[in-house]
């Protein structure tokens, strides 16, 4: 069920949500809700990554917190120039993972 969240913003953020509505056809709500996906989205797998890194969580408990193939958190770490020392140990504690998964 949907919720309502009601916030002030910035003039410059306002136009910018104006733009991107009017070239996609869509309504603001719709950018809105997009754009905060799109964030929360980004946020989960930044802080994943530096966990990752702080050796906090393993690659495939990341990847599984934000709800990604490992292949996929592997690309993301790529990205961001995070170093994967993806060892034997670590794959297998993430098959372990896997088969409690399954």
């Amino acid at each position: 069920m949907p919720v309502t969240f009601t916030t002030r913003i910035e003039e410059d953020l306002a136009k910018l949500i104006d733009e991107v509505s009017k070239e996609e056809g869509m309504d603001r709500s719709t950018v809105i809700r997009r754009f905060l996906m799109q964030a929360a989205k980004e946020y989960l797998i930044e802080k994943s990554l530096a966990e990752y890194e702080e050796g906090k969580v393993t690659l495939w408990q990341a990847a599984k917190r934000c709800s990604m193939s490992i292949w996929e958190m592997i690309v993301e770490a790529k990205k961001r120039e995070i170093h994967v020392p993806y060892d034997l140990e670590e794959f297998r504690e993430d098959l372990k993972g896997l088969q409690k998964g399954a």
